[in-house]
């Protein structure tokens, strides 16, 4: 049975390192402002996850879309200093923990937003977007008129980079995907190596075309003009 092809309805990014002028909807803040969110709450997820609630606001105005986020390494900074504390038999902080946690954007997002609808949090071991991907298809099969997809990331603490891929940087992409509506996405074998997508390679992949692919999947998506 053939899967329903992605349909991309809409797109919203943030690249610090990215170029404003080459396409309005890349946020080029170093620090994004997290206006959706309240302070309190604010102060609560790192620069990616207030990049992401921003981006989520202007895809979901309404908030009634069932939201995705993957990542790969999530607030590895709150992570490792757990994971120190505890090496250190340190006392840990439960709201620390549950901050570190990949469900930590979505949660405070929801919490801001009033979105009651199902949220996920996703990681792949680097097969973020494809993983992305199939959750978005499974939830449209089953009568959601749209998904909301995340794919955000930062580089993991200086301490453990020798553990980890070479980063591409911070990054955050958000998409509204659909079954009916918008450029399609086309799917296809993908034969070559390389690495897996990080979100800076989805957001050059939206902005220039081309094709983008996961050696870990093996398959390639193409953006319909």
């Amino acid at each position: 049975m053939t899967s329903p092809s992605l349909h991309l309805q809409d797109w919203r990014a943030w690249l610090p390192d990215g170029d404003a002028e080459r396409d309005a909807r890349i946020v080029t803040d170093a620090r994004p402002a997290g206006r959706s969110l309240p302070a309190m709450l604010r102060r609560r997820v790192n620069l990616a996850g207030r990049a992401v609630a921003d981006l989520l606001a202007e895809l979901d105005p309404d908030a009634d879309s069932i939201l995705l986020h993957a990542s790969r390494h999530g607030d590895g900074e709150r992570t490792l200093e757990l994971l120190y504390a505890l090496a250190e038999d340190a006392p840990l902080s439960p709201a620390r923990f549950g901050l570190s946690v990949h469900n930590a954007v979505l949660g405070v997002y929801s919490i801001a937003s009033g979105n009651r609808r199902s949220l996920q949090a996703i990681a792949a071991g680097g097969d973020e977007l494809a993983a992305l991907f199939s959750e978005a298809r499974g939830y449209l099969a089953e009568g959601a008129p749209q998904v909301v997809a995340v794919f955000s990331d930062v580089p993991v603490p200086s301490r453990f980079a020798g553990h980890a891929p070479a980063s591409r940087g911070a990054a955050a992409l958000a998409m509204r995907l659909a079954l009916d509506t918008g450029p399609v996405i086309h799917e296809s074998p993908w034969p070559g190596g390389g690495e897996p997508p990080q979100p800076a390679d989805a957001i050059a992949w939206l902005r220039d075309g081309g094709e983008l692919g996961s050696p870990l999947r093996g398959r390639a998506w193409r953006l319909a003009p």
